[in-house]
């Protein structure tokens, strides 16, 4: 049997675009993918802090070092520029790798700058 089990997590970041016209879709800083594990063309959940709305899509990778995230397509209409989210990635893992495997999460400041990672030991610190 297979888990669905997360595996990476940007934390509190801030969403700096809504692409209406674009086809779908988040675009995330690249820098930002790479050190949270979640890779490009990956399906994310989005959780927005300022409204409650929770959105699943896929990412495509941004320039390095812009901070962006850009939420594109119709789920430019669920977020507001400034609104801050949480964007989660999850892993098919067997028992045993779910037993053992420590997710990736950062934690981005204001401009989307990695403040910090933590390891599972501050999850139920940072929500």
């Amino acid at each position: 049997m297979l888990f669905n089990m997360f595996h990476g997590k940007i934390h509190r970041a801030t969403v700096t675009q809504a692409n209406l016209n674009y086809m779908g879709s988040i675009t995330i800083d690249q820098d930002l993918l790479d050190a949270s594990g979640i890779l490009p063309g990956e399906r994310v959940q989005i959780v927005d802090n300022n409204n409650g709305s929770r959105i699943e899509t896929y990412t495509i990778p941004g320039e390095r070092g812009s901070g962006v995230i850009c939420l594109n397509g119709a789920a430019a209409r669920c977020v507001h520029v400034g609104d801050i989210v949480i964007i989660m990635g999850y892993a098919l893992m067997t028992e045993e790798e779910a037993k053992t495997f420590v997710p990736k999460v950062i934690m981005l400041d204001e401009n989307n700058k990695i403040m910090g990672d933590h390891g599972p030991e501050k999850e139920a610190e940072i929500g």
